[in-house]
């Protein structure tokens, strides 16, 4: 292999690994903040309890999650250095805004949260916990407009002498119609994620150890299964508005995901399509006629271009080459996006039904969806990712940088082999890390809360353990 490809791998091993944590962050920061909202106003003991208890959890993931994501960033100097002369003065603004502003929200208050209990009025350390939340959603914003414009380049000029881009309009950039779709289809996502992780871990306590914490644990279940289906439903409206820009801005990526090599006017969309081994041609294809139309235009006899004719206007647009993507990962990922996380939908409702009424369920089949649920919904996102960066290539920003030309001249196979094997194995251990840690504290059930006013007995101060 290439450095070229060794650096792809590195990036995207990278870059999902981070993204297992962003999600679980962003969700669970807003669920703890409702948790606490409701000790808040109601003062019932089980939401200060479950508030301390996923606070936890929220915790060990924000350490790792900021962990990985250092890393990350380092690649584009690394790995991809013509990649980061090219686009920088583009990438500088938002992810400059995103350290200064959002990072600086979500660290200072999150420590301002985590050491303020007792310490702050109670109304002024729920508000750290919601700007810290916020905070989330602002780097969100900031990185994902940052990327939308290697989806559709907006705001810039080409400077020739320097052989470079150059930003011209920071507004075009952060209104980015792709951004614009793109920020609430993720963050959508996002909550599906925490809504999952807190729906399996209280159905696992309630079926595992009904005797303990049975109503804290039922109404954590309500919670978190229906943010989960409520999150699901705006995944759903968002992500068909994502695909009919997907269709304007990058119409490869739109017949890449459907399997379409040839221009159809109406367009089936395919429920399953075989092809060659090298994803050329179709041989066999399961469909329903006319939705592809509707999904990419909004028009049930509108026209898709297909994969052979784009091909075809993109040699005549850029030159020789092949512009068509890997099409059997950027076909199954989309559909894997699409089946997990209706699978973990359905699981919400069904974890909705057995505890209608109070009732406490008990079958095997729910402790195993309990067990299984945390992770339908984050592997959707992993899968979301792959297909969104795989559908764009083999362009890094999308008809103006080929990715094979943003490697580092200088790096050689041997360097970016060595530093990919270093961090795929310091990842494992991590992973390790934090699998322990969340299973130590999730077992634990939820903390006994000590009785207010004894000033020398710090052990209701669990929330600093992960600093």
């Amino acid at each position: 292999m290439e450095a070229l490809d060794l650096a792809r791998w590195q990036f995207g091993i990278t870059t999902v690994y981070h993204f297992f944590f962003v999600p679980i962050t962003i969700g669970l920061s807003f669920l703890v903040a409702g948790l606490q909202t409701a000790w808040w106003r109601t003062g019932h003991e089980k939401y200060l309890r479950l508030t301390k208890f996923f606070g936890k959890l929220f915790l060990i993931n924000f350490a790792l999650g900021v962990a990985t994501g250092i890393v990350q960033e380092f690649q584009f100097g690394m790995n991809w250095s013509d990649y980061s002369r090219f686009v920088g003065d583009i990438f500088g603004a938002p992810l400059a805004i995103e350290g200064l502003l959002a990072f600086f929200l979500e660290s200072t208050f999150l420590g301002l949260w985590i050491f303020g209990w007792g310490k702050l009025k109670p109304g002024v350390h729920l508000a750290t916990i919601w700007i810290a939340a916020i905070g989330t959603l602002l780097s969100s914003y900031f990185i994902l407009a940052a990327n939308s414009f290697m989806q559709n380049p907006v705001g810039f000029s080409f400077n020739a002498e320097k052989g470079r881009a150059e930003l011209e309009d920071f507004g075009a950039v952060l209104t980015n119609k792709v951004a614009l779709i793109t920020v609430p289809h993720t963050i959508f996502a996002c909550f599906m994620v925490g809504g999952a992780f807190m729906a399996g871990i209280a159905m696992w306590h309630v079926i595992r150890r009904p005797e303990h914490d049975l109503e804290a644990f039922l109404t954590a279940i309500r919670l978190g299964a229906v943010t989960l289906f409520v999150a699901g439903l705006g995944v759903v409206v968002t992500g068909d508005i994502q695909g009919k820009i997907m269709t304007d801005v990058q119409p490869m990526k739109m017949a890449a995901a459907e399997g379409l090599y040839e221009t159809e006017k109406p367009a089936p969309f395919s429920i399953l399509t075989i092809g060659t081994l090298d994803g050329s041609e179709e041989v066999y294809k399961l469909e329903v006629p006319k939705l592809l139309s509707y999904l990419g235009t909004g028009d049930i006899n509108a026209e898709v271009k297909g994969i052979n004719d784009l091909q075809s206007e993109y040699e005549q647009a850029y030159g020789p080459g092949d512009y068509s993507p890997n099409i059997p990962i950027t076909y199954w990922t989309f559909r894997a996006m699409i089946t997990v996380g209706g699978l973990a939908m359905l699981a919400a409702l069904a974890m909705l039904w057995s505890i209608r009424r109070g009732r406490v369920p008990s079958s095997r089949w729910m402790l195993r969806t309990a067990i299984v649920l945390p992770f339908l919904p984050l592997i959707g996102n992993s899968f979301g990712w792959i297909f969104t960066e795989m559908g764009r290539q083999p362009w890094a920003v999308f008809g103006v940088m080929p990715t094979a030309a943003g490697v580092s001249p200088g790096t050689t196979t041997a360097e970016v082999l060595t530093s990919l094997i270093a961090f795929t194995l310091i990842y494992g251990v991590l992973a390790v890390i934090e699998f322990k840690l969340l299973i130590t504290y999730i077992r634990a059930g939820l903390p006994v809360i000590e009785p207010a006013g004894d000033a020398d007995d710090d052990r209701d101060a669990p929330l600093a353990f992960a600093y």
